[in-house]
């Protein structure tokens, strides 16, 4: 299709990227046909359904307004494949658990697997983007993978175009992004190709916030905005410690330092640390790139970041047990919240995960509460790292409502920032727990002065 417009797009993946770009795409360009495509028979169903697989604010009305018109979620990979002019790879892409790199490098058996796949049923001329986040330099491993296994007329052109969505404001995100990235190769079927799909985005992104770089720049870029985002947090969570000792507010140390123009106010709130699928795995991922490249003092500098994310959890679970009389042993502890992050129901790499395996190792009995997971998600998350299926069958429950959670706990310990955990009675909380009463505030959103008035023993993350 060189040199001439996009009309069919396919997306191999349906998961957190895949389909809110696709649906955006689909809202955004009615004259194109848009296909997601994947193996996964129930996701796809979830994404045909009026239940959609994954919980975003405003991405409802946005399927619901283009499925069946020009956005298709289908399990026919082939089918999809053969249909499209462009196809996005938006496969999972998770640290190696094996061999290799294990517990560091990028595991790319799925970007392996959809390339040779798109090599067996692809006709004529295909751009292939890369949407997963990759290590660098993965999008000359796809092209020598497409053209070795190529048994038509087909030719490739690879381009790369990371996502930088945050979840909870993914449509906004998708609606007004910052920026657009697009890099491809220096070739004239190269710049044709970036120039195919930057005309897909200028549909509705201004021109001047769709960049084009060349390939390696691009997919390193992804790596490193991830990298500084997530040294940001540990950065104001060593703060945290110090302000605690000190009897500063970390709060008020942040908003004095991001008045600062040279470094702005966001990413600098306090918390138990940062999750989700992208930090924790995009870092290590460049830990192990610059220790292959031979630059170990680069990989210290940025598993730093890392090691100072799993302390402040640590760090946390140390804070309750010593405030209540050093042992947490069969006390019932109430948890608010176990999504990584408020506005979204994924648990992938969330603090909670580690604070209730830590309170579970030290045999507290959890209550949790989380307006959107699901609890057979949070089930399968604990398991394992010394907690076994009898652990939490004994001492764990998931609770229907904050109150249900408080209910004769010894704590209460906030750990996703939920709003309506700002709007809690906590009049009628306190008179449901036993005294002491505990609250621990991982997320610094509960209404410490008000806690202490009711006769609550408060620990807010940051604050002396």
């Amino acid at each position: 299709m060189s040199g001439r417009q996009v009309e069919t797009i396919c997306c191999l993946g349906a998961g957190y990227v895949g389909g809110p770009t696709m649906a955006m795409i689909a809202a955004k360009c009615p004259h194109l046909q848009v296909t997601v495509a994947d193996l996964n028979i129930q996701r796809i169903a979830a994404w045909n359904s009026a239940i959609l697989p994954i919980y975003e604010p405003g991405l409802d009305p946005v399927v619901a307004g283009v499925r069946g018109r020009n956005l298709h979620f289908t399990t026919d990979i082939h089918g999809a494949i053969a249909a499209a002019d462009l196809i996005f790879v938006s496969v999972g892409t998770p640290t190696k658990s094996y061999g290799i790199g294990t517990g560091r490098a990028a595991d790319l058996r799925y970007i392996e697997a959809a390339a040779r796949v798109i090599a067996e049923v692809s006709e004529g001329h295909k751009i292939i983007v890369e949407k997963s986040t990759i290590p660098v330099r993965t999008a000359g491993a796809v092209r020598t993978i497409l053209e070795a296994n190529t048994t038509s007329n087909a030719t490739f052109e690879v381009l790369s175009n990371p996502e930088f969505l945050a979840e909870g404001t993914a449509i906004q995100d998708l609606e007004s992004p910052d920026r657009i990235l697009i890099g491809g190769g220096n070739t004239a079927a190269g710049k044709a190709a970036v120039e195919a799909l930057v005309a897909v985005y200028a549909n509705w992104v201004p021109r001047e916030r769709i960049l084009t770089t060349n390939l390696w720049s691009s997919e390193l870029s992804k790596l490193v905005a991830n990298a500084f985002l997530a040294q940001r947090i540990s950065s104001i969570n060593s703060i945290s410690a110090l302000c605690e000792k000190t009897g500063a507010d970390v709060d008020e140390v942040a908003h004095a330092i991001g008045m600062d123009s040279r470094i702005g106010p966001r990413f600098l709130k306090s918390s138990i640390g940062f999750g989700g699928s992208c930090f924790q795995k995009d870092l290590l991922n460049l830990v192990y790139l610059c220790e292959s490249f031979g630059l170990p003092e680069v990989a210290k500098y940025w598993n730093q970041v890392l090691r100072i994310n799993d302390w402040q959890k640590s760090r946390f679970v140390g804070k309750i047990v010593r405030a209540m009389f050093n042992t947490i042993n069969g006390k019932r502890i109430g948890i608010l919240g176990f999504a990584f992050k408020k506005d979204t129901n994924d648990t992938r790499e969330s603090p909670a995960i580690r604070v209730c395996r830590d309170l579970l190792h030290e045999r507290a009995h959890l209550a949790i509460y989380d307006p959107q997971v699901d609890p057979n998600i949070i089930y399968q998350e604990l398991l394992g790292d010394g907690v076994a299926p009898t652990i939490l069958e004994s001492n764990m429950e998931i609770c229907s409502d904050p109150y249900a959670a408080a209910n004769k706990s010894h704590a209460l310990v906030a750990l996703t920032e939920w709003d309506e955990f700002q709007t809690l009675d906590m009049g009628r909380i306190y008179e449901l727990m036993l005294k002491p009463a505990f609250v621990f505030d991982g997320r610094d959103i509960l209404p410490a002065e008000d806690l202490k008035g009711h006769g609550f023993e408060v620990f807010t993350i940051g604050k002396g």
